[in-house]
């Protein structure tokens, strides 16, 4: 997780809490943060969770959200996250339960539960906890006070202070400005005017800050906080402060803001799929010399800058991977989305009773339905109740945490009520079998599918002729696709794992494909890539070594992204190695990512890869090199940022300064034999995470830090530019 918020005053509070859980006790310890909404629990315990005191402590480290929809099975599934990659959630409650209490029972862990929402949430999840493991270590954040107290009768809840005024003004100048002391004198005294009218929220300094970043005049931004802060009660000046930030909105950024909304609370939303979401919703307007994606991307952006949004992971070169909203926001959205507002969308819940709400017989009035439980229950009373007027409705959406295996009775149920759909956002739907009646919904725009099992794609998808994003989630190998694609002529984004055999290679549309991952060897023919000339990312999959034409990637002028996975790495022959990789001097030229799995190289053929001037990210997966030696000299990479080499080999690294000038970021996951880290790297790294190391290349880890330190002590910076991530298995 990368959450980079501007924190202030929470110095005292994170070393206090740091030392609570650094305590030996007895048994099982549970430590509770208590606050209000925007007061700045999940950033203090992010924060501590992050620290390097406790990241030295607990190798062993787990953060769940578990928010209002709480649901117990959810929480333990991500639980078992971190202790195995196998899909666990074939387990009954009670199996997986045992699960997760054998593994807790095992050594030193700290457990972080993120917005727990009542003492009945807390006493679903405490019996899985082994309280004779006095060596682990539960941190709770929650609004309630009875939640902290019910959690350890022992031990009082921290219960999170206000910011004081002091705090207050450096938090706005840090949001406004960027640093502190950074502003014209004659705003000094309205600033710090505006800072403590929030109460000490930091939310609501943050929210204004966004606000005033917006070329918004102090003095218009002193009388519309007077006018929201009208009312006493602090959860609606907060609520009040969000809504003057909305108003600021232009229309199409109001449409991408509220419908955050649509997915359920404390939900991880990938930036990817949120954007192109937008441009099929039709909230994306054309602009000059932009694609719907970079003017989509832009449109977040905007939204985090102003505080609306939350980062919660990059990518290597630093885009946003996904993002969150936080709890008050979230409501707003849903608040604002509702038919008596702006009808944007409606979430369909149910009730205590059992009933939906809103009523089924009502449906007729909302353009996009979103659903986050009990999905089988609505589609079997939708089909029972034999609803009339569901045409109208344009979007339907359901997110779980967790898949949720659909009923072979009501697949069809979906594409047969809702005709005219433009977004079916289904991939929290595990399908048993295609549902080919999606192929009738001939305004399709957006679809996600998600089939374990799924090998073809049938001809019949051809006729979705508006389709500009496809994703399929299989576990199978490859995916035959008997449609042919090159008739979608409004499609940009056709994306899977699987390894995709084009049955149809011939036709004259492509040149809106922005996106195809993953392609079997077989179809990168230089005719298939002059028709998809616009790609921009791209993944190969299969026996690369032996039936790859790599000349055909010359052709590829605009793609930035490419992977490569070599399916004959288990065979471990000579046929391994991508000699044809090895030939081709020409990549092409705007490269920016390169991921190399399984290809067997070796590592003195390195200076290959060092040709492709643009590049920035490289990830060696799985063997992409082997030998025990690389010998990394000479003027090397010269724009590379960041570097990961996972499941290697490699023994001894060498390096000059001068070979890696501009690398930030370098990432070693299961590299065992590595006997050190070279030391130069320590000019420009920001971040080191290992995991899987022996114990010389830790301890030559630690010296990379100490260097990093020593350096910037040297140039008067100050510290806290280097991070040193430690993970499991590292002796």
């Amino acid at each position: 997780l990368i959450r980079q918020d501007n924190v202030v005053g929470f110095e005292d509070e994170e070393e206090k809490i740091i030392n609570y859980l650094k305590e030996t006790t007895d048994e099982l310890d549970v430590i509770s943060i208590i606050g209000m909404p925007g007061l700045g629990k999940t950033t203090l315990a992010w924060k501590i969770y992050q620290s390097q005191k406790i990241q030295f402590e607990f190798p062993t480290r787990i953060w769940v959200n578990v928010s209002q929809a709480f649901n117990r099975k959810d929480v333990f599934l991500n639980i078992m996250k971190e202790f195995t990659s196998q899909d666990m959630s074939g387990l009954n409650d009670q199996d997986l339960a045992l699960t997760v209490r054998a593994c807790l029972e095992k050594g030193k862990f700290l457990l972080v539960l993120d917005d727990v929402s009542s003492v009945d949430a807390w006493n679903a999840i405490r019996h899985v906890l082994p309280k004779s493991n006095w060596m682990g270590k539960v941190l709770i954040t929650s609004r309630y006070q009875n939640v902290g107290t019910h959690a350890n009768v022992t031990r009082k809840p921290h219960m999170l202070r206000f910011l004081t005024e002091k705090e207050s003004w450096e938090l706005l100048q840090l949001e406004v400005f960027g640093k502190l002391g950074n502003y014209p004198q004659e705003l000094k005294g309205i600033g710090e005017y505006i800072a403590n009218q929030c109460d000490g929220l930091p939310l609501a300094i943050v929210v204004i800050g966004g606000i005033l970043v917006d070329q918004f005049s102090a003095t218009e931004a002193m009388t519309a906080i007077i006018n929201a802060w009208s009312k006493n009660d602090k959860e609606q000046r907060i609520s009040n402060i969000v809504e003057l930030s909305y108003n600021r909105l232009r229309d199409e950024l109001r449409e991408c803001f509220l419908y955050l909304g649509v997915f359920p609370e404390d939900y991880e939303i990938p930036a990817w799929s949120l954007t192109r979401l937008w441009i099929a919703e039709g909230f994306i307007q054309h602009v000059q010399g932009q694609s719907l994606e970079e003017t989509a991307y832009e449109n977040l952006k905007d939204l985090i800058n102003r505080n609306l949004v939350m980062v919660e992971k990059t990518y290597p070169n630093g885009e946003v991977k996904t993002c969150r909203v936080h709890d008050v926001i979230h409501a707003f959205c849903s608040s604002k989305s509702g038919f008596t507002e702006q009808n944007l969308f409606q979430e369909m819940k149910i009730s205590n009773e059992g009933d939906f709400d809103p009523p089924l017989s009502e449906i007729l009035k909302y353009r996009r339905i979103s659903i986050h439980s009990h999905l089988s229950e609505f589609l079997s009373r939708f089909l029972s109740g034999k609803q009339k007027g569901s045409r109208g409705v344009r979007s339907f959406l359901c997110f779980y945490k967790e898949p949720v295996v659909l009923n072979p009775k009501y697949i069809s149920t979906i594409p047969d009520s809702f005709t005219l759909l433009r977004v079916l956002d289904s991939n929290s739907i595990k399908f048993t079998q295609f549902p080919i009646k999606v192929t009738k919904l001939i305004h399709l725009r957006y679809i996600t599918l998600s089939y374990d099992d799924l090998e073809i794609i049938p001809e019949a998808v051809s006729e979705l002729w508006n389709l500009q994003t496809l994703v399929v989630d299989t576990k199978s190998r490859s995916l035959t696709v008997k449609a042919n694609i090159w008739k979608l002529i409004q499609l940009r984004h056709l994306k899977t794992k699987a390894a995709i055999v084009l049955a149809v290679q011939e036709g004259e549309a492509g040149e809106n494909l922005q996106t195809f991952t993953t392609l079997s060897p077989e179809c990168c023919t230089k005719e298939v890539f002059n028709r998809a000339r616009n790609l921009k990312r791209l993944g190969i999959r299969g026996k690369l070594a032996t039936h790859l034409d790599t000349k055909a990637l010359e052709k590829l002028d605009r793609l930035e992204n490419l992977k490569l996975v070599n399916d004959l790495y288990y065979e471990s022959t000579s046929e391994n190695r991508m000699h044809s990789l090895l030939e081709l001097n020409c990549f092409p030229p705007n490269l920016k990512s390169l991921t190399l799995s399984a290809t067997s190289l070796d590592w003195k053929h390195m200076s290959t890869l060092e040709n492709i001037n643009s590049l920035q990210v490289l990830k060696l997966e799985d063997n992409a090199f082997t030998g025990k030696s690389w010998n990394a000299v000479g003027e090397g990479f010269s724009c590379l940022q960041f570097l990961r080499i996972a499941n290697s080999d490699l023994v001894f690294w060498e390096a000059t300064a001068d070979h890696f000038p501009y690398l930030r970021c370098l990432v070693l996951k299961n590299c065992r034999k590595l006997m050190k880290i070279p030391l130069v790297l320590a000019r420009s790294l920001q971040t080191l995470d290992i995991e899987r190391l022996s114990k010389s290349g830790v301890e030559s880890a630690r010296e990379i830090q100490e260097e990093a330190k020593r350096m910037q002590e040297q140039q008067k910076a100050r510290w806290g530019g280097f991070k040193l991530v430690i993970g499991p298995g590292c002796e």
